[in-house]
């Protein structure tokens, strides 16, 4: 009894650490993949942001506030990515380097294997779930109210110094040369307008003024740019005949301003609360959406457990292209099912489910066909050796 009851502990050891090797293997890789795509997708949107920001049309000061509030949007589609390929090169490369075919020897079967995978994955679902049913639509919310803040801002808030900038829509142009420190304060201020209420359109104003400040009014409930000290030129160009004036002080009224960037849908800022109490098509489909994440998760984890399954005498490579081709492919049949449930095109019944089931039995095919494969395999090479005995 002793005997056995010390070959069961050894044998619980080594599955304790075969399985924390799977899942190390696994977790790593997918975390290193997941990190590398997340960089190339927020470099992407923070040279979109940055580049609104040097034109005026978002405050610098908010640019990583934003790009926070969106890494939980950009998680929720990079992980289960990053697990799809974090299991093709993790068990990929155990088979390449015949540490699979050792696990199979010492009585690992492919049911195993993907009973070690199951857990990590579960893991990487929860997240997933946390993320796309509450955090994203947060972090959603919080970014289209910061870019709503941005939007009220002044044309005065959006000026820049030493650039030539448009105000009104286009038809005036205005350069300063410098700020104050708190920045209230415009120095040195060159302003050029086209077709303003009392001159011909073919006719040009230009004003030069020694500083500029923002005057609000509340009586008006509305935002003057206050020049200073300066004078205004009025005429035709090409033409001699000029109206100079000297002023004091000049008013010019400052529009509120549109940064013109891409807010993002309410649907997607919703809470998923709100939407599970609503009947409309938009919110049956984003709601979809949001529980197919971590269904995602689930499936890609079964599918990529057969197609990790290399030839060493093929490549490492081999089957990674087809697999991430059929991953886009999956994806892109979520987004269709979607917007086809918008559009009332699908019952919200089948909505995006349908789907998932083709791909979960595309990938239980898959699994069941290695299966079979690998015991016909087997049977044959004990046939060969009872004949050659």
């Amino acid at each position: 009894m002793s005997a056995l009851w010390n070959t069961s502990d050894e044998g619980d050891c080594l599955t304790v650490i075969i399985f924390r090797y799977l899942a190390r293997e696994l977790l790593s890789t997918m975390l290193a993949i997941s990190f590398v795509i997340l960089l190339i997708s927020l470099s992407g949107r923070f040279v979109r942001y940055l580049a609104d920001a040097a034109s005026g049309k978002l405050d610098a000061s908010v640019l990583f506030i934003i790009m926070g509030y969106r890494i939980p949007g950009f998680l929720e589609l990079i992980l289960p990515l990053g697990l799809f390929l974090g299991i093709l090169f993790a068990y990929g490369k155990l088979y390449m380097e015949s540490e699979m075919t050792v696990l199979r020897a010492c009585g690992f079967s492919q049911n195993r294997i993907l009973a070690y995978t199951l857990p990590p994955t579960f893991l990487v679902a929860v997240i997933v779930a946390v993320l796309s049913l509450w955090i994203t639509p947060a972090g959603v919310q919080k970014t289209e109210d910061t870019l709503e803040q941005q939007s009220e801002r002044s044309e005065f808030e959006s000026l820049q110094v030493a650039r030539f900038q448009s105000l009104q829509g286009g038809s005036s142009i205005i350069y300063v040369d410098s700020k104050n420190p708190d920045r209230t304060v415009l120095d040195h201020v060159f302003m050029a307008q086209m077709g303003v209420s009392d001159m011909a359109d073919s006719e040009l104003a230009v004003v030069v003024a020694e500083s500029a400040v923002r005057i609000d009014s509340k009586e008006y409930q509305q935002r003057y740019l206050q020049l200073q000290n300066g004078s205004r030129y009025l005429g035709r160009p090409g033409s001699v005949d000029y109206q100079v004036t000297e002023f004091g002080s000049f008013n010019q009224h400052l529009s509120s301003g549109d940064n013109g960037t891409s807010r993002p849908t309410k649907v997607m800022a919703m809470p998923t609360a709100a939407l599970l109490q609503s009947k409309e098509l938009k919110h049956q489909a984003a709601l979809q959406w949001r529980f197919s994440m971590p269904l995602l998760v689930l499936v890609v984890a079964i599918l990529a457990v057969p197609l990790s399954k290399t030839n060493p005498r093929q490549g490492r490579y081999m089957k990674m292209i087809p697999a991430i081709l059929l991953y886009f492919i999956y994806l892109a049949g979520l987004t269709f099912a979607k917007s086809a449930v918008e559009d009332g095109r699908l019952p919200v019944a089948i909505g995006l489910w349908w789907v998932h089931g083709i791909f979960l039995l595309f990938a239980v095919y898959l699994y069941v066909d290695g299966r079979w494969a690998q015991k016909i395999k087997s049977l044959c090479q004990s046939k060969k050796a009872v004949k050659h005995a």
